[in-house]
């Protein structure tokens, strides 16, 4: 049987036993003070609940097929759970995200979907949306610190129910390396040892696509983070640190280093066409975030996918194994007209039920609610699990970890672009406009 019918019938019978404020069988059994916050909790989400109903609206970005009735599943666990009935709106990704602020000054929906980190407190500094920390009261529990830090504003309150998460890592198929004898890499050395191995092979040894201009962050953090740690990255992020500093020189250089390796002709290919590449063992890896698996309809392939963490790069950084593992989740706006309808949606969305009905379409993703009921999880989420908990600092991933508009088309994703068309171009000069860049944007 499908292992995606099997973990949807799993979800289903969890919702069907769990109440609202749970979050699936505890990781802590046994833990008494555990017990008592989830009874709390599920006392309090059942509060909630009674005084809910009618209908809210939801303006939801997973538009890509495969999220999109992964979405509609969770949505309609909540709306059996709660008795609130909502009604979603799906907008393309790319185009939600860039038009946010202007949605939301309009009349947006009374819940809709977005990130945690800066993406989310960009827009509680602009005053568009609600907090929830009275929800988080009853939640807290079932999340770890790191995810309520990234979750959590600048005045200290909580905006945003997070239901999963997903790393940045290299995606192979284990056939492949299983038939040409490869292992998988652990250090820089033994990456390009690989890749000089696939490329007498015939196989590019690294796929890469950046068409639609994010992909490439991915590479550009993990260097920065293997390179310079994640507390120099995320001062990048925040612009306290400078573009023209040497560190972020080395990491472009180290970028040259490994770029023949990697697939040519980036910019005119989408990161789907680079996942066909891995899958189709024209490409023997792929760096990219396990989202990528989705179009990976065949049962027997997406069994075969392996993953592993990027190597170490023999730095001072390395007990870090810092990783991008962005945090998806959901959000009020600044005045629902159902306040009472969206509170209840967003605290079924908190539990571990409700997120395994999620991940029974979507089983590229693991629940951010960490006393979800992980025993039906596939490989793939398994192996996503184990590296997310080998991971000492977990960032958002650029375009949410900094500002919008200096990571969009007019900032990082052009400078990228032109890094990826001419990396043997003047790289103190490429610095000099990106922090030039930076510094032109208003203050915020």
């Amino acid at each position: 049987m499908d292992r995606r019918i099997v973990l949807a019938a799993v979800a289903a019978i969890i919702l069907a036993s769990s109440s609202l404020g749970g979050g699936g069988s505890a990781a802590r059994a046994g833990d008494t003070a555990t017990s008592t916050a989830a009874a709390t909790s599920a006392a309090a989400g059942a509060a909630r609940v009674a005084a809910a109903a009618g209908s809210v609206t939801v303006a939801s970005n997973h538009s890509d097929p495969v999220e999109k009735v992964a979405f509609k599943a969770m949505m309609d666990a909540c709306a059996a759970s709660t008795g609130v009935t909502p009604k979603v709106t799906t907008y393309d990704h790319r185009k939600f995200q860039d038009t946010i602020t202007a949605y939301l000054k309009g009349k947006p929906a009374d819940v809709f979907t977005w990130f945690g980190g800066e993406l989310m407190r960009s827009l509680v500094r602009q005053r568009l949306v609600r907090p929830i920390s009275d929800i988080w009261t009853g939640i807290s529990d079932d999340y770890t610190a790191a995810i309520k830090a990234a979750s959590t504003a600048a005045d200290g309150k909580q905006y945003i129910v997070p239901i999963y998460t997903y790393p940045w890592v290299f995606m192979y198929r284990k056939s492949l390396f299983a038939d040409k004898g490869y292992a998988v890499p652990t250090t820089l050395a033994e990456l390009i040892t690989l890749a000089k191995r696939m490329q007498a092979d015939g196989i590019v040894p690294i796929a890469f696509a950046d068409k639609d201009g994010w992909p490439a962050m991915g590479t550009f953090d993990i260097l920065d983070m293997r390179l310079n740690g994640y507390a120099f990255h995320m001062k990048l992020m925040a612009g306290t640190a400078k573009w023209t500093d040497p560190r972020v020189k080395a990491v472009f250089v180290l970028w040259k280093k490994i770029l023949p390796y990697m697939q040519p002709g980036a910019l005119g290919r989408t990161f789907q066409q680079g996942t066909q590449a891995m899958v189709d063992k024209k490409a023997g890896m792929y760096f990219i975030g396990t989202f990528a698996a989705d179009q990976v309809t065949d049962p027997a392939v997406f069994n075969d996918l392996g993953l592993f963490a990027f190597p170490t790069l023999g730095t001072a950084y390395d007990a870090e194994m810092a990783v991008d593992a962005p945090i998806d989740g959901l959000m009020l706006s600044r005045s629902p007209k159902n306040l009472a309808g969206a509170r209840a949606i967003l605290a079924c969305a908190s539990t571990g039920a409700a997120q395994l009905a999620y991940l029974a379409t979507a089983p590229t993703r693991v629940a951010a609610n960490r006393n979800a009921d992980t025993s039906a999880y596939g490989d793939l989420q398994k192996q996503t699990a184990t590296i997310l908990a080998g991971s000492k600092k977990i960032a958002q991933f650029l375009d949410r970890d900094t500002r919008a508009d200096f990571a969009g088309p007019a900032g990082m994703q052009r400078y990228l672009k032109s890094f990826i068309a001419n990396p043997n171009q003047d790289l103190a000069a490429l610095q000099r406009r990106i922090q030039a860049y930076r510094a032109s944007l208003p203050p915020q």
